[in-house]
């Protein structure tokens, strides 16, 4: 008698065993929870200056970012384009973040399924439940900004050269170099990924058919890098706000990976140190504390030295090395269960030690979700001024990069008049548009008649320091407006002020 289709295909489909069964939860149960916690408060009712960036350039047309993209934030580029695409199904704060959600998912699937391939079901869901309940993750997954998608790529791109050594097929090298570019191209310090994956394939004594496929890999990775790390020298302005790092950003990357709290920052580095000095047993193509240490640990210190000479560290651009963390601490963790006379419930006494964790960094997960999480809040700045601004009063930026504010929130700024706008910023192909000189300023002011009212929009956290007084042009604006007009009153709100000036 024929076979029916139900039957071919059960006899082509692999049977569900308990262990494929076990692997498939400890895949699952992470993505779920991390998707769970970055839905959790999504919409914080205002975009901080970051997230206002990605919104409103990725709101242009193409041919506008590309103009945009030619003379400032060539990094972020793709990002730019991909969420390009995003909001033109619905351009909203919630939507601009949907994808780092998604991301951060993905990632903590991704961290659970390498403890698996690695270290078994067990570890892999720790692994991935303890990616999910780092508040520093929850942060940047419920941000608009290319942080998570950068994290998931380098996950990705780590399970894929596990794949690779496993397998050896060029076809698994090609994919692993295609995302390791990919992944830089939306941030260009994820090519550090090569650095750590390099340690790891030493320490392992991989055999030279491996180096080979990897070296192929990753010159192919570097090479679709490099017109964007050219491009992007000529942009260095965008970074020349950072310091050279010390011990204090050394110590508050520690805690942003192992936990912000003193006791699970202790519990996590025991759990690492164990899992580093008593290693499982290789049971992967790779030993899984060569694979997580130098993710935690080869990117970081890289960028750090090289910080000392170009200040170039931030938090952020090293969120893709963080599930290192997690994986060590996994392992640490199976060395001490296995020790103890009830391991038939050691994965649930592991699932209760990450949700007493949780439950213990409770207040900084809840704090996260804060409008005032952030450096600022543009969205109550936008509100003051459409509370008290009428059509017809003139605006002013001070610095001119406080119009952003009204590029982020226009309805609130309708009918105003911008005093120092030369040229939008998408004509001008800038984040914030080209400002008139200080003298056309005064000439502006000089024809307003005595009843016009100017409201001066503030950075509360820049106007008046010494970073102020020696940008030229922002000081000469400020002089300007007060030989003219006096301040009457003001607003002031997390990161920013809106105040009321009138004639003198």
């Amino acid at each position: 008698m024929a076979r029916t289709t139900a039957q071919r295909l059960r006899g082509r489909l692999p049977a569900v065993t308990p262990e494929r069964a076990g692997r498939a939860a400890a895949v699952l149960a992470p993505a779920a929870l991390m998707a769970v916690l970055g839905l959790w408060g999504l919409d914080r009712g205002t975009m901080w200056r970051d997230e206002g960036a990605t919104f409103q350039v990725a709101c242009r047309s193409l041919p506008e970012i590309a103009h945009l993209l030619g003379t400032v934030d060539a990094v972020h580029g793709l990002y730019y384009l991909f969420m390009h695409a995003v909001l033109a199904l619905h351009a909203d704060e919630v939507t601009l973040r949907l994808p780092s959600v998604a991301a951060a998912a993905a990632t903590a699937s991704l961290t659970a399924a390498i403890g698996c391939r690695l270290a078994g079901p067990r570890v892999g869901l720790w692994a991935g439940l303890l990616y999910a309940a780092t508040p520093f993750v929850s942060h940047y997954a419920q941000e608009g900004r290319s942080y998570a998608l950068v994290a998931a790529g380098a996950a990705l791109a780590t399970w894929l050269l596990l794949r690779a050594v496993e397998r050896g097929a060029s076809g698994w090298w090609a994919g692993y170099g295609a995302v390791v570019g990919v992944t830089a191209l939306l941030h260009e310090f994820a090519i550090l990924l090569l650095a750590a994956h390099a340690v790891t394939l030493l320490v392992s004594r991989v055999p030279w058919s491996v180096w080979r496929g990897w070296c192929c890999a990753a010159l192919a990775a570097c090479a679709l890098l490099a017109p964007l790390a050219a491009l992007s020298q000529g942009q260095s302005e965008q970074v020349s706000w950072l310091r050279t790092p010390g011990y204090e950003q050394a110590k508050a990357l520690l805690y942003a990976f192992a936990g912000p709290g003193d006791l699970v920052l202790a519990v996590t580095l025991l759990l690492i140190a164990v899992g580093v000095l008593l290693p499982l047993p290789r049971t992967g193509p790779l030993p899984l504390h060569a694979v997580a240490l130098p993710l935690a640990v080869v990117p970081p210190v890289l960028l750090y030295a090289a910080s000392q000479q170009q200040p170039l560290f931030l938090d952020r651009y090293l969120l893709f090395c963080l599930a290192g963390v997690p994986l060590l601490a996994a392992a640490g963790a199976e060395r001490l269960l296995v020790l103890l006379p009830w391991r038939g419930v050691a994965v649930a006494v592991g699932v209760a030690a990450v949700a007493g964790a949780f439950v213990w960094q409770l207040p900084f997960q809840e704090r996260e979700r804060l409008p005032s999480s952030r450096g600022d809040e543009p969205a109550r700045v936008a509100t003051a001024v459409g509370a008290v601004a009428r059509p017809g009063d003139a605006v002013l930026f001070l610095p001119h990069y406080e119009r952003r504010i009204a590029l982020f929130y226009p309805s609130d700024f309708t009918g105003l008049k911008d005093l120092t706008l030369k040229r939008s910023a998408a004509a001008s192909g800038t984040l914030f548009g080209e400002d008139v000189s200080s003298g056309e300023l005064r000439a502006r002011l000089a024809r307003l008649s005595p009843s016009e009212r100017v409201w001066v929009v503030w950075d509360t956290n820049t106007v008046g320091t010494r970073w102020f007084r020696a940008q030229r042009a922002e000081y000469a604006k400020s002089r300007v407006l007060g030989a003219l007009y006096r301040e009457e009153s003001s607003v002031y709100v997390h990161g920013g002020a809106v105040s009321l000036y009138v004639r003198r």
